[in-house]
């Protein structure tokens, strides 16, 4: 982003819009699978994919506050510039900002919980701890490299799960397959943060931020990306053949000759100028993976 940016501009950056297809993903796969057993309640689906949204918001505006905080954001970084970084969005602001996402989420769950019954009071709140902690404190998810498991999880089969329990609760638990379709989007939204790490590996290991990335090394780290994104392309083969059906969701398949550029410049990439791009054309194979699916799986037999 320029130096000259707006306020507006830079605020809409420090949503990190290429991660929000993370949270949209999922939200749209869980609908897709309950429309293949009958009606979408769409308020419900609309009100889910708020919660969503302003989750990912919410934990990258705190991710800001506590990086800045734990002096994790130098002038060294290669990523966008954003928030806090930029220093014309002040700590108070981006902390009410994060307080504001966060207390929306809460506000929104509240009214699904008369629909959904407890499960929604634990998701809820759960989503929030995951979401404050993911960079609070040098204990938090990402100063111990626990974000990747977190992500897959929760950006994941949680997600997908909660989104098809929501729609008819009545219904219990979501059967096996729709967890499975879930590892898709997780093991994609992990890839994300897999190259974010990998860019800033350096940074990282001078602020003494334990990602993978850094625990282990960008061998590790590309090897990461390429099983996530192809282990993405795997999930709904086995959830079609748990389920027995819905074969025309494998058509995410096709995706595979755009995703094999995007791990070869992974294997080779360690600057900013060189893993930026990918960062943006992983979330939107991201989308392209949800829409791919959400439109076979109902109807693909």
């Amino acid at each position: 982003m320029k130096e000259s940016a707006s306020l507006v501009e830079l605020w809409l950056a420090t949503t990190r819009p290429k991660t929000l297809f993370a949270a949209l993903s999922p939200v749209l796969m869980g609908g897709a699978l309950r429309l293949a057993e009958g009606p979408v309640h769409f308020p419900v689906w609309f009100a889910t994919l708020g919660v969503a949204l302003l989750i990912q918001i919410g934990t990258n505006f705190c991710n800001d506050v506590f990086d800045h905080k734990q002096g994790a954001d130098t002038e060294a970084r290669q990523g966008p510039l954003r928030g806090l970084h930029s220093g014309r969005i002040s700590l108070r602001a981006m902390s009410l900002a994060t307080v504001a996402c966060f207390g929306s989420v809460a506000l929104i769950s509240a009214l699904l919980i008369r629909h959904g019954g407890m499960p929604v009071v634990w998701l809820a709140v759960a989503s929030i701890f995951c979401g404050v902690f993911y960079t609070a404190g040098r204990w938090s998810l990402a100063y111990t490299g626990l974000a990747d498991l977190f992500v897959i999880v929760f950006f994941g089969p949680v997600a997908v799960a909660g989104t098809y329990y929501l729609q008819f609760p009545a219904s219990g638990w979501p059967p096996l397959p729709v967890y499975l379709a879930g590892l898709g989007p997780g093991l994609i939204a992990t890839s994300l943060l897999t190259v974010n790490n990998l860019r800033d590996v350096d940074e990282d290991t001078e602020n003494h931020k334990r990602t993978l990335a850094v625990r282990f090394g960008r061998r590790f780290s590309r090897i990461e990306y390429t099983v996530c994104m192809l282990g993405a392309l795997v999930a709904p083969v086995m959830a079609a053949g748990v389920a027995g059906r819905g074969w025309g969701s494998c058509l995410v398949l096709c995706l595979f000759p755009l995703m094999l550029p995007l791990i070869r410049q992974v294997q080779v990439g360690t600057t900013g100028a060189e893993l930026n791009p990918v960062l943006g054309k992983t979330g939107k194979i991201l989308l392209m993976y949800a829409v791919l699916f959400s439109v076979t799986w109902p109807w693909g037999g």
